[in-house]
């Protein structure tokens, strides 16, 4: 069955600038759209934890989506993300993805309540009903305390919106499993470290925050495993941007990080909406050591004749 929407290359969940008082930083956002589109990533998401979705009201994050879809103006797809702990919320962030014209949703578990797998495949295709558009799924049992077992992709793999799933458990073996059982579903990295892997099992795309201030490197890799289907290439890219992921992922502080990186680039992203604070001065020139020396050794790698 051909998907109705084929996801394919570089997604950025969108950080949310902030202004010193605490409110949204539309300009800077604005700004921050037009680099990424420049930069040629392939899709932008709206509404993911990197914007930190979770200290935001539903009314905010769709007037968010809303600002995003706007300043687009078609140029690229823009995914709208429902998860929330409540499934009203998440049906209404759905509703609201349809009525502004959005390309797709992300739709995980919601949080904390642990449903069973049918319990969490009704919440899903109420969601996917509400929106009527693809869906790519967004499997994350580390923070969402279940996964989107087989029962539950049999369940909502019925559904012809159902066109891609972020997987971003950790367990390699949930790759082969999706590339072996489930060919139909689109399978999009959502594990950075783990990126090389699920190229060479015929992923297509990767959502990856760290794309909001290295575009080109990230989509350095796409290019290297996905387009050109060069490992060789695509392991020392990989090898250069593991000092990044180690530092993304150290002490919880992974949303700071990447809002630092984005003010690297010239986009103040301001603070972090609570209870989160700030990088301290030492974790930020660890973060700017590592951005630099990722830059100079993936350009190198680029520049290099085949």
């Amino acid at each position: 069955m051909t998907p109705i929407f084929q996801f394919e290359g570089i997604y950025t969940p969108l950080v949310t600038p902030l202004l010193p008082d605490g409110t949204f930083n539309l300009d800077a956002l604005d700004s921050q759209i037009e680099h990424l589109v420049e930069a040629g990533v392939h899709g932008l998401i709206s509404g993911g934890s990197t914007g930190e979705n979770y200290a935001q009201t539903v009314e905010q994050r769709l007037a968010l989506a809303t600002f995003t879809k706007d300043r687009l103006k078609g140029r690229l797809p823009l995914i709208v993300g429902t998860g929330t702990m409540r499934t009203p919320d998440s049906i209404a962030l759905a509703s609201g993805a349809r009525e502004m014209g959005a390309d797709a949703i992300l739709l995980g578990t919601p949080p904390y309540a642990v449903p069973t797998e049918q319990e969490n495949a009704f919440n899903a295709l109420a969601i996917d009903r509400a929106a009527n558009l693809p869906v790519m799924l967004y499997n994350y049992p580390g923070r969402m305390g279940v996964n989107m077992g087989a029962d539950f992709l049999d369940r909502v793999g019925r559904s012809r919106n159902i066109c891609a799933i972020k997987e971003s458990s950790g367990d390699i073996n949930r790759v082969h499993l999706l590339a072996r059982d489930y060919p139909h579903i689109q399978m999009s990295c959502g594990m950075d470290d783990q990126a090389l892997e699920f190229f060479a099992w015929g992923a297509r795309s990767w959502v990856c925050a760290g794309s909001n201030f290295l575009p080109h490197e990230h989509a350095a890799l796409y290019r290297a495993c996905a387009v050109e289907g060069n490992f060789d290439k695509g392991r020392r890219i990989m090898s250069a941007m593991m000092p990044l992921m180690r530092v993304l992922e150290q002490g919880g502080k992974f949303v700071q990080c990447v809002k630092h990186g984005v003010t690297l680039t010239g986009i103040d992203t301001g603070g972090m909406m609570p209870p989160l604070k700030p990088l301290n001065k030492d974790d930020k020139r660890e973060l700017e050591q590592v951005v630099r020396v990722l830059k100079a050794t993936v350009a190198a790698i680029v520049k290099e004749k085949n």
